[in-house]
C-alpha cells in the first residue's frame, strides 16, 4: 500500500505580501476580524477580508452566508494571482458544506499559496492535500479569540509563514509535551481535529489509508466517550494501521484531562508507535502552527516533532 509523501510547499510570505482573510465555516464577529487583520498588517503584510467575510446564513446562523457566498470568496482568494495566503476568519461548522461547490480544477491551475486554518478547516486541510498535492498549515486563524489574545500564539504563526528559518529545520513542541508511549519515528505529518477526520469518512475527501504518517490529533468539546467512539471509527477504517506515530495537541473543553488520557491510551497505546500527548496545538492556548504534508520526526521521549524541511519555501 502506498505511503504517504511529502506534498508541495508554497512560498514564505514577504513584507507586503497580500493575505486574504475568508470564512469557509463559522460567522465571526466584525470587531474580531478587524482586529485580526489589524494584527496581520503589523507584520507588514497587505491583509484584506473578502466581500462575504462577516455575513451570517438567514436561517442556519451557525454558518457564515450561504454555502455559495462562501465558496465563492473562497475561491475568489485562492485563484487572484496578487493574493500570496489565505487564512480562515475562525472555524465553527461549515467548509464540508462549500467543498464541493469550488472549482478545484481552478483552484489546482492558481499558484500554489500558503492555506491557514484549524478545527472545522480540517476539511480544506484534507482536500488541499488530496486534491492540489499542497502542504497546508495548521494554524490560528484570524478572528479567532486565541490568535487575537495571545502573544504566543501569533508569534508561532508568524514565525512560519513570514520568518526565514534560520536553522535548515525547525523543532516544535512545549514544555507540557511529554511521551504517552515512548520512541521516535519518522513520516509525512497529516490529520487535524479528530472529529472532522471522523466526519470525512467516505467522503470524497476521506483517506483510504494514513500509512507512513505522522498522525496529528486534537478536539474541543468532545466528552471522553465520544473520542473513544471517533478513534475507534478511525481504527475499524484503518486509518490506524500503519501509522508511524501520533502527535496529541490540546484537548479542551473535553473533560478532565486524565479522563482523555486514559481514553487516548486506550486507543492509541496498543498501535505498536510512539505517541506524544499536550505537544502544544489546537484549541488550546499558547497554540503551535503545525504544518501537515511536511517531512517530520516525532521524538516522544524529547516531546518534539521536527521538520525536515522550511514549511514554505
Amino acid at each position: 500500500m502506498t505511503v504517504l509523501a511529502a506534498l508541495r510547499r508554497p512560498a514564505r510570505l514577504r513584507p507586503g505580501s497580500r493575505v486574504a482573510v475568508v470564512s469557509p465555516s463559522g460567522p465571526v464577529h466584525e470587531e474580531r476580524l478587524q482586529t485580526g487583520l489589524d494584527i496581520l498588517r503589523g507584520w507588514d503584510l497587505d491583509a484584506v477580508a473578502l466581500p462575504h467575510a462577516v455575513d451570517r446564513h438567514p436561517s442556519f446562523r451557525y454558518l457564515a452566508g450561504t454555502d455559495a457566498d462562501r465558496a465563492r470568496d473562497f475561491q475568489a482568494a485562492w485563484c487572484d494571482p496578487d493574493v500570496d495566503a489565505v487564512i480562515c476568519a475562525r472555524g465553527g461548522y461549515g467548509a464540508q458544506r462549500m467543498v464541493e461547490l469550488l472549482d478545484w480544477d481552478a483552484m489546482r491551475a492558481a499558484r500554489p499559496k500558503a492555506f491557514v486554518g484549524f478545527s472545522d478547516a480540517t476539511a480544506l486541510h484534507e482536500a488541499f492535500a488530496l486534491r492540489l498535492g499542497l502542504a497546508t498549515l495548521y494554524g490560528p486563524m484570524a478572528g479567532a479569540f486565541g490568535f487575537l489574545k495571545d502573544a504566543e500564539t501569533q508569534a508561532a504563526l508568524r514565525a512560519v509563514l513570514c520568518e526565514p528559518d534560520a536553522e535548515p529545520v525547525r523543532v516544535l513542541g512545549r514544555a507540557t509535551a511529554r511521551p504517552l508511549v515512548p520512541g521516535r519515528a519518522r513520516g509525512v505529518t497529516v490529520g487535524g481535529c479528530l472529529s472532522l477526520l471522523a466526519a470525512g469518512l467516505g467522503t470524497p475527501d476521506g483517506r483510504a489509508s494514513l500509512r507512513g504518517g505522522l498522525l496529528v490529533l486534537e478536539d474541543v468539546g468532545e466528552e471522553p466517550y465520544r473520542i473513544d467512539r471517533m478513534l475507534t471509527q478511525l481504527g475499524r477504517a484503518g486509518l490506524l494501521d500503519g501509522l508511524a506515530g501520533v502527535a496529541l495537541g490540546s484537548w479542551e473543553d473535553c473533560g478532565p484531562y486524565e479522563k482523555v488520557r486514559e481514553v487516548l491510551l486506550d486507543r492509541l497505546g496498543g498501535l505498536g508507535v510512539p505517541v506524544v500527548e499536550e505537544l502544544g496545538f489546537g484549541h488550546g492556548s499558547p497554540a503551535l502552527t503545525v504544518p501537515l504534508g511536511a517531512a517530520a520526526e516525532l521524538d516522544a521521549d524529547a516531546g518534539t516533532l521536527t521538520l525536515e524541511e522550511p514549511a514554505l519555501l
